[in-house]
């Protein structure tokens, strides 16, 4: 609720959140939540300008004289408790002199990646705050949104990446990784410390606390659950908060967070047993890695960005990596994306050496339909895995329909009787009564001897969407008639999409197709005969057997990018403006993703109860990088941010397990029918490569620095940028574009006539020769110098790219750069060119 507050809620407010309040509200006063940054410099620009040069990969020398690569020293950003009460001291002190008297609400205190505080008070009281010359912004609060067994395998991990680490024993360990999510379940097995022989380590550079409540007791965090808080302040001052259904403490009411974490870092071999069946086993992508939980998101109401202090407070406790599946609600106002709170304190973490991980969104298949703008920010889309669980229906007339549903099929190919529930109705009840009455919810409305037996056909309706209709009441339902199992068919007034499968303990299907679901209704139809006058069935001739969806097949196909991940090009601003900016960055496992699931998760009805879930979605595909990210860290432990982004760039793959192009889906309807070769705009610079990863060869790297070189680049943004981080663009003479950041990826919005683009490359393996190749995107002429070169190990070449436009074009086109090295490292760099002129 933004907007006034009833004067006892307010006081209420004062004992949940335990922040500063002066005086008290009546209902009458208009008040909403605003995050106000002042200009001075947070905490960690101080730290790290000390702690770290962050301008090179390779910038010291070790006692050995050897150079090390640029990311500052973990232990050197400890939490520091003392500068924290004494930044907050000075936002109280602020807020007393600016508004006096008058009352308001402080919420959080910003000290870490931004300085500043969330507070709540009236529009006059947020312009007096404005015009206060300690005040650099005042912004409105706004929301955000929530954007596996197999998926190891798939990606090569037991023979390739966790080979290289020592095995899935010591993958991801000592790294730790922050969800800011939903929260967790600490219950869960894939978040125990104790089921190896080989204990967890304590690690040292992290110094977060795990928060106890009666939802989150003493004892739930442990050597591998490190620390859990939550952040629900904003939330709360707007009288939305349901702490029946969103717990005031880490625990994951909703599934999602406890889902994403076991993907990225949950523990290796947990069975995986829904609805009584097994499905293997599951692992993260870094299963001795350490999770800490900053719970941000909640299953009533999502979340708000004034709880950016769970991102704050990630970064103050020493994590390795963010990870994010989050997205904005709306696209950042004013004069470039980049420039929003959440965006500029995940610049300040980049400067603190965290790897940040986003999910790109799902709002695809769209252009311009991306959600993680920033470049120091790894956005990441959504594509298929090779393991589908398909079902079939086989009808009486030797018709096989295809469907989903994890369940068993009919005994021994046995062909059953179809009845509809619609034909099944007691003498009580009638769709006139009930129009929903088909979607088989409630037992009470049909005739058991109808039936006992027989497979009972049941409508699918956007109602299950929403919730308002479940297949497990469906399922009571057909167990309680002794159905021999159930048939869903998809409502006409329904448009076709994918649907995920779904657990089932008695044979059954759901048909996801409208115009399968016709055949199917057709072929009952003319099945049964009817009384002429009355329309009651008098015999059913209908027959079929379902063939069970339980045993999983393998796609050649995979990995193809799913219709509903978000697209490039990279909005710079939000009238759309084109930015110099490659996203998303990669694509990765995403689609019918299993994983750890909370005992109290209400997210997917269907899972209800249930240790494990089956869901799809770029905040699936995000949690799959910040685990393999972990691996990098563990093994290059003084990468910076920027190096790993390469490392899992420049080694992602182009094909599909067939060797063909991956395929990109490119409608909501029939989505594998509407489907063309993806471009970078739709996944980056390709398919996760999780073992090449590990040895990429060559490294472009970015800093701090060259961030701050393009914001100060855009027009009109040296205020914001002072501002947000406290420094002036005047340190910053030499300012750049997107193109020319030395990042992974060239992408030009608009092309005037010639172009001249440089990358550096820096050798972090033994001496290799490398041949330059290069295809040119259309309508550009492209070369590239030099075509061959040697490089020695911890060295650096510079490659200059020259591009000329051969025809005034406004079709974007796509070409790349390939460097391949003689001793087996390939280096993909790829080209987008959107407007020629």
């Amino acid at each position: 609720m933004e907007g006034s507050l009833p004067c006892h809620l307010v006081s209420v407010l004062v004992l949940s959140v335990g922040m500063l309040m002066m005086g008290t509200w009546c209902q009458e006063e208009i008040t909403a939540v605003y995050i106000v940054t002042l200009r001075q410099a947070p905490a960690a620009h101080y730290l790290s300008d000390e702690l770290w040069t962050g301008r090179n990969v390779f910038h010291k020398r070790s006692s050995s004289g050897k150079l090390t690569i640029g990311h500052k020293p973990r232990n050197g950003l400890r939490s520091h408790g003392s500068s924290s009460s004494y930044i907050a001291r000075i936002h109280d002190s602020l807020l007393r002199r600016t508004l006096g008297g008058e009352k308001y609400l402080k919420l959080y205190s910003y000290h870490y990646l931004i300085n500043g505080f969330a507070v709540l008070v009236t529009p006059q009281q947020a312009d007096k705050l404005s015009s206060r010359s300690e005040v650099a912004n005042v912004v409105l609060d706004f929301s955000v949104r929530i954007a596996t067994t197999h998926t190891p395998q798939f990606l090569g991990l037991p023979n390739g990446a966790w080979v290289k680490e020592g095995g899935y024993e010591s993958a991801g360990e000592g790294v730790v990784i922050g969800f800011v999510d939903t929260g967790i379940d600490p219950t869960h097995p894939s978040f125990f410390d104790h089921i190896s022989d080989h204990p967890y380590p304590v690690p040292a550079h992290f110094s977060g606390i795990c928060e106890v409540t009666p939802d989150f007791p003493s004892g739930s965090c442990n050597r591998k659950l490190v620390g859990a808080r939550h952040f629900a302040a904003s939330a709360i001052t707007r009288g939305i908060f349901n702490s029946s259904r969103d717990f005031a403490s880490p625990f994951d009411g909703d599934g999602h967070g406890t889902h994403t974490a076991s993907v990225a870092a949950g523990n290796h071999g947990v069975p995986v047993v829904v609805a009584g069946h097994h499905f293997g086993n599951a692992s993260g992508m870094a299963p001795r890695a350490h999770i800490a939980v900053y719970k941000a998101l909640y299953k009533s109401f999502g979340g708000f960005a004034a709880d950016v202090a769970a991102i704050d407070q990630a970064a103050q406790d020493g994590v390795d990596i963010i990870s994010l599946s989050i997205t904005p609600n709306r696209r950042p106002p004013g004069i470039a994306t980049f420039f929003n709170p959440i965006d500029m304190s995940l610049l300040t973490a980049t400067k603190a050496g965290i790897f940040v991980v986003q999910a790109a969104g799902n709002t695809g298949p769209s252009p311009k339909s991306i959600a993680s703008f920033s470049p120091w920010i790894f956005s990441v889309g959504a594509a298929t895995h090779d393991r589908i669980y398909s079902n079939s229906i086989t009808l009486g007339n030797n018709v096989t329909i295809p469907g989903v549903g994890l369940a068993p099929g009919t005994e021994n190919d046995i062909m059953y009787p179809l009845i509809s529930a619609l034909d099944a109705l007691n003498n009580e009840t009638t769709i006139t009564d009930d129009m929903y009455v088909g979607e088989c919810q409630d037992s009470s409305s049909f005739t058991e001897e109808l039936v006992r037996g027989n497979l009972l056909i049941c409508s699918y309706s956007i109602r299950f969407i929403l919730g308002l209709s479940t297949i497990k009441q469906a399922l009571q339902t057909a167990k309680n008639l002794s159905a021999a199992g159930i048939v869903f068919y998809m409502d006409p007034f329904v448009i076709g999409f994918q649907l995920n499968p779904i657990p089932m303990r008695i044979p059954g299907i759901i048909i996801p197709s409208a115009d399968d679901s016709k055949i199917l209704l057709r072929y009952y139809n003319s099945s049964v005969e009817r009384d002429g006058q009355t329309k009651s069935v008098v015999k059913f001739g209908a027959t079929a057997c379902i063939l069970g969806g339980l045993k999983a097949n393998y796609s050649m196909s995979a990995p193809k990018v799913m219709y509903y991940s978000a697209r490039g090009p990279d909005p710079e601003d939000s009238i759309l403006t084109d930015a110099d900016i490659l996203k998303p960055n990669v694509v990765a496992p995403g689609n019918s993703i299993w994983a750890a699931w909370s005992s109290g998760g209400t997210d997917s009805l269907e899972f209800l109860g249930e240790n494990f879930a089956m869901m799809s979605g770029t905040s699936m595909a995000a949690p799959h990088i910040a685990g393999l990210a972990a691996l990098i860290r563990q093994k290059f432990p003084s990468f910076s941010p920027a190096a790993i982004a390469s490392a899992l760039s420049t080694t992602a793959s182009l094909f599909n397990r067939d060797g063909g192009p991956i395929m990109a889906q490119r409608a909501y309807t029939n989505p594998d029918v509407n489907q063309s070769p993806a471009t970078p705009f739709d996944m980056g610079s390709g398919f996760v490569n999780a073992t090449a990863a590990l040895d990429p060869g060559l490294i472009l790297d970015s800093s701090y620095d060259d961030y701050m070189s393009l914001l100060c680049g855009i027009n009109g943004s040296s205020a914001v940028v002072l501002n947000y981080t406290g420094q002036s663009c005047f340190s910053y003479s030499n300012t750049t574009n997107g193109a020319d950041l030395n990042l992974p990826s060239i992408t030009i919005s608009t092309l005037n006539l010639s172009r001249t683009i440089q990358r550096t490359v820096t050798n972090i393996a033994g001496d290799e020769t490398y041949s330059v190749g290069w295809s040119s995107p259309y309508a550009v002429s492209m070369k590239v110098f030099p075509t061959r070169f040697v490089i020695p190990g911890r060295q650096k070449q510079v490659l200059t790219v020259y591009m000329n436009a051969t025809l005034n074009n406004s079709v974007m086109s796509f070409g790349r750069i390939r460097l391949l090295g003689d001793q087996g490292h390939v280096v993909n760099i790829p080209v987008s060119v959107i407007t020629k002129r």
